[in-house]
């Protein structure tokens, strides 16, 4: 701890989350699985089997503290498949324009948002609205 502590003071380290992925939860009794419950950070997983592998998945995206951002053109869909990836400290508007395009925020009018960060789905918002996870964003440019 005191090791730790010393480290981010100097800032000469920089300490990076960690999961542990315990495979082959299919070979061991129900009792075991609760014993492995007690461990911190971890996710048990079949991988032959294909088990808990989207729980894996979740768990990754948790702590990278990352962020999937949708877009959806005008009178489309949303495309769910091709998500804007963003840090989760940085997801306003502003940077998931600069994102997609540098020049797309000069021409910035206003955004529809769908989805947690916002009351009403589609809320209008502007370029600092601070975006969550899995939002759908619109972008609509000034003519």
């Amino acid at each position: 701890y005191q090791r730790r502590v010393r480290d981010v003071i100097e800032g000469n380290r920089i300490y990076v989350p960690c999961i542990y992925a315990l495979n082959k939860i299919d070979s061991i009794s129900m009792e075991e699985l609760d014993l492995l419950d007690r461990i911190p950070h971890y996710v048990p997983i079949s991988a032959h089997l294909e088990w808990n592998l989207d729980a894996l998945l979740e768990k990754m995206w948790e702590y990278l503290d990352l962020y999937r951002i949708y877009t959806k053109p005008r009178g489309q869909i949303p495309d769910y498949e091709a998500p804007v990836v963003m840090r989760a400290e940085n997801a306003t508007i502003e940077a998931f324009c600069n994102r997609l395009h540098k020049a797309i925020i000069k021409e910035f009018k206003y955004a529809l948002v769908w989805g947690s960060s916002v009351k009403h789905n589609p809320q209008r918002c502007g370029r600092d609205h601070v975006l969550n996870d899995e939002d759908v964003v619109q972008i609509v440019k000034r003519s």
